[in-house]
């Protein structure tokens, strides 16, 4: 592939709702380019876009992927991204390195959620963006009832560049709204006719809203437009590419991925009316240096995906900032401040890899076996301290327990999941020593799904996955004073340890320990082994097994064997008082209290505060985020969130959104307890 000069690249990502055919059309883009010769289906895992093994067996897109290719004297750089949203992390990749995105809608009931997240993710990055109708092969395709209602969410920004001609419930063709002429499909081209006379109305309508966004571009068109002249051909493009990069206007198109129909005229727009490299402002560094869009400036890059494969190794893929990248370059992670060495770069489109001597400002790529590299990190100049914002990735919010299902396998599981994490960064792995479970998070159930599914496939590991353990604790309400004895005489040397403990409520998670010994009753060398003792101790609990917190223990009097006592023996003597201590003190079960703060439309209020009312959570406050949602803050036990994810989304259809973190424990009530305490013991037999 030849190089280009920025000002002809177009760095755009598809975005849209699951099952919008954004694949589809990547593939339509591919064949109408003469990049494959052949349409690949998603049904059937043949598309250039979707070639991971989990992708082809589940038949949606999983990961983001690149498809670089020539055409109208551009080089499209189009990266298709995933639609569902346990697959977020990935959406966010593409976003991060492109300059626009081409929205892809079903041809019914618009918009949808998939869609309104699309939108939002644009505009929370400033992208242009141009919304492509797509399945107007459907028969029952609602081409004017889509426009309507992204109208009217959207306001006057939307301006259809072409309506769909429909025969007989099929689409034959569409009007042109610049050329105000009928382009009428035949075969791979294009027919001009004269639009039909009972879509002359629609036709003069779409113009006068395309005139009107054009004119308000500039005062020269404004001033043209109110003299009632005529803006030509050229002039209605630029004021349209102005208004696209200004986001003042939305470009809407139509046709078809699977038909082929309208992919040119897509084309055409991406590379006529969407920015390249050049038209979008420079980056700035985190301390606010200019990263100037040219290939002459020195180099920085951004790695915003990487994928590591057990065979082949990691394939880091960048966007260059600035400067250019050759292979053998030795180059500076800035972000981790050590070194790299370049391989071999490459242009990638799906799976294949097209060996390059450099990659220029503005362009996309990517590059083999880097060591201490991965995704969000900035390799620049040699010696350059320049590091460029990373990928802000949502926190994994559903939490699993993981085992091999085979004994031995612990080591291949703790290896897949690290390299795994590595290719994911909304994935993460924890082997918690708390509950003595490994636990993984990630951003739903299919997204945990997929991961066990590539620990199989890649790493020949079966697991099975549980809730994860509740870290419960335990603590006592009242104060006891008790006796612990260890004595043990049977034959040459005895034990002898003897410590009278009070016990009661302290107010720290950790143990305190103090002691109030008169006239050397036990002496002071043994102290230690009295508190070693108690912290051995506390780490199991008398009701069900939990650590035991808020306990303060004062060492009050006891007894000593010149002979006999041992640090040994006093220790035991001091978890003895421990045991019957903290039984006869009231202990009580404690259970983590969590801060859940949701954001949701205004339309799910009555539902979520239902939903957080059966989880015995207590709602704090509600408070207006606009855009037509609230945010509802409420104290949840965590024992009842372990699937709340997969709850939120079914209740707002996947446009709420939460964060939870732990604040204090909390005494569970009496039948929460006791259940608790029934199961584990159950668990001891």
């Amino acid at each position: 592939m030849r190089q280009f000069p920025i000002d002809k690249i177009r760095n755009v990502c598809l975005l849209g709702h699951g099952g919008s055919g954004k694949t589809s059309l990547a593939e339509a883009m591919l064949k109408y380019a003469k990049v494959t010769d052949r349409l690949g289906k998603v049904t059937e895992g043949t598309t250039v876009t979707d070639f991971d093994p989990e992708e082809i067996k589940r038949a949606i897109s999983i990961n983001t992927a690149l498809a670089s290719f020539e055409g109208n004297d551009c080089k499209y750089n189009i990266i298709d991204t995933p639609g569902y949203f346990d697959f977020v992390g990935e959406i966010l990749e593409g976003i991060r390195v492109t300059d626009a995105a081409v929205i892809v809608l079903g041809s019914r009931s618009e918009p949808t959620v998939g869609t309104e997240k699309s939108w939002d993710y644009c505009t929370s990055r400033n992208l242009p963006k141009l919304l492509f109708i797509n399945k107007m092969d459907d028969e029952n395709a609602e081409y004017d009832n889509v426009v309507e209602q992204l109208k009217a969410k959207y306001g006057k920004v939307i301006t259809p560049l072409a309506i769909p001609i429909i025969d007989n419930g099929k689409t034959s063709g569409y009007v042109d709204i610049i050329k105000m002429k009928a382009m009428l499909y035949a075969g791979d081209s294009l027919k001009e006719a004269d639009i039909p006379s009972n879509m002359a109305d629609a036709a003069s309508s779409a113009r006068d809203v395309l005139m009107e966004a054009v004119a308000e571009t500039t005062e020269e068109f404004m001033e043209k437009y109110f003299g009632g002249e005529e803006f030509t051909d050229d002039e209605i493009k630029t004021g349209l590419r102005a208004g696209v990069i200004n986001n003042d206007i939305v470009p809407v198109i139509t046709g078809s991925a699977l038909e082929c129909t309208g992919i040119g005229t897509l084309l055409d727009a991406i590379s006529e009316y969407l920015p390249s490299p050049a038209d979008m402002p420079n980056e700035k560094s985190l301390d606010g240096e200019v990263v100037t869009a040219d290939e002459g400036a020195p180099l920085s890059l951004l790695v915003f995906k990487t994928i590591a494969d057990p065979y082949v190794g990691k394939l880091s893929y960048f966007r260059v900032y600035s400067g250019e990248l050759k292979p053998d370059m030795t180059v500076t992670n800035s972000s981790k401040g050590v070194s790299e060495k370049i391989g071999k770069i490459f242009f990638v489109t799906g799976k294949k890899q097209a060996e390059t001597d450099k990659i220029c400002a503005g362009d996309i790529g990517a590059v083999t076996k880097l060591s201490n590299t991965v995704t969000g990190d900035t390799l620049c100049k040699q010696g350059a301290k320049t590091v460029l914002a990373r990928i802000e990735f949502p926190t994994p919010n559903l939490t699993l327990a993981i085992a091999p299902r085979a004994k031995g396998d612990e080591e291949k599981i703790g290896t897949g999941l690290q390299r795994l994490a590595e290719e994911d960064p909304t994935f993460k792995v924890e082997n918690n020593t708390e509950v003595h479970q490994m636990l993984i998070s990630g951003l739903g159930e299919m997204h945990i799904d997929i991961i066990t599914s590539k620990l199989k496939t890649k790493f020949g590991v079966s697991v099975d996955l549980t809730e994860p353990r509740v870290p419960y604790r335990e603590t006592i309400r009242k104060k006891v004073k008790v006796e612990g004895k260890h004595k043990k005489q049977s034959g040459g040397h005895g034990q002898y340890g003897h410590v009278w403990i009070e016990f009661e409520p302290g107010d720290t998670q950790e143990l305190i320990f103090e002691e109030k010994i008169f006239g050397g009753a036990v002496p002071k060398n043994y102290f230690p082994a009295v508190e070693k003792g108690l912290q051995e101790s506390i780490l199991r609990g008398v009701l069900a097994g939990y650590p035991v917190v808020n306990l303060k223990a004062t060492l009050v009097d006891g007894s000593f064997h010149p002979v006999d006592s041992s640090e040994m023996a006093f220790k035991i003597a001091a978890s003895l008082a421990y045991k019957k201590g903290v039984e006869d003190a009231s202990p009580v079960l404690l259970e983590p209290i969590g801060k859940l703060e949701v954001s949701v439309p205004s339309a799910n209020m009555g539902d979520i505060i239902g939903d957080i009312n059966k989880r015995r959570g207590r709602v704090l406050g509600m408070n207006p985020k606009g855009g037509g949602l609230e945010q509802v803050v409420a104290e949840v036990p965590m024992a009842e969130v372990h699937k709340y994810a997969t709850d939120l989304r079914s209740i707002t259809q996947a446009r709420g959104s939460f964060t939870l973190e732990f604040v204090r424990y909390e005494e569970a009530p009496a039948n929460i307890a006791q259940k608790i305490i029934e199961a584990s013991k159950q668990e001891e037999k």
